[in-house]
């Protein structure tokens, strides 16, 4: 079973353009989640999904330049970009990450993989039972599942979220019917932000790496004090 993570990436975020791309203490945001990720023991390949839009162009540029995988689809129809990724890269088992969470960790991917394989699940995450930082997001599926969500889910807000269909997580619109399993983190550590959506974010997460070993595990992070406190609202 070829087991291939694919990043969600692009340059146009709303809230804080060009993130995946800035830079986190010498180097841009995507790159340091895709080397973060490459000690995992259970992926196969890591992968990056982005637009076709001139202005992600740089994301498929660094891929490149790092002899990653990239592939190029619609802006707003983000699950028909991910089947047509799967398709591309002949990937078994689908393993989504988002560009915006540069701390992730392989040890919380490779615990995903692992209850995927040792159940009987079509999709697996810790991102429906939330215990786990946000910003260590990871969901793992079939292809199968993903492409008869794509066959089933109609709405534009299901086309934009790759996985809502799937997870059910939207009660006003269409439900798949899947086997869901929860990856759990034995303390409830969800109101921690590790995620970067806003500019406050991104300066807690440089700081992070300033201080914390190259290759640090997330429970390492986790004694780095202040730093773990949540973000303050953003001003609207």
């Amino acid at each position: 079973m070829n087991t291939v993570a694919i990043i969600q990436a692009r340059m146009t975020s709303t809230r804080l353009p060009g993130k995946v791309l800035a830079d986190i203490c010498g180097k841009p945001a995507l790159q340091r989640l895709i080397e973060r990720l490459q000690p995992s023991a259970l992926l196969d390949e890591i992968t990056v999904a982005t637009t076709a839009l001139d202005t992600d162009n740089p994301i498929e540029d660094l891929c490149r330049s790092l002899g990653i995988r990239s592939f190029r689809g619609d802006e707003m129809d983000v699950l028909g970009r991910y089947v047509a990724a799967a398709a591309a890269f002949g990937a078994d088992v689908i393993v989504r990450v988002t560009a915006d969470c540069p701390m992730h960790d392989a040890s919380v991917v490779d615990d995903a993989i692992r209850l995927f394989r040792q159940g009987d699940f079509d999709h697996v995450s810790n991102a429906v039972v939330r215990t786990y930082p946000d910003g260590l997001d990871v969901e793992v599926m079939s292809r199968d599942a993903l492409e008869r969500t794509a066959s089933e889910a109609e709405a534009p807000f299901l086309r934009e979220h790759v996985t809502t269909y799937i997870r059910g997580s939207r009660k006003d619109l269409a439900v798949g019917d899947f086997r869901l399993g929860h990856l759990t983190n034995a303390e409830d550590l969800s109101h921690l932000r590790w995620t970067v959506d806003y500019p406050e974010d991104l300066e807690r997460v440089r700081r992070y790496f300033a201080v914390l070993p190259e290759g640090f595990g997330w429970r390492e992070a986790l004694a780095v004090g202040e730093m773990t406190e949540p973000a303050p609202e953003p001003n609207t």
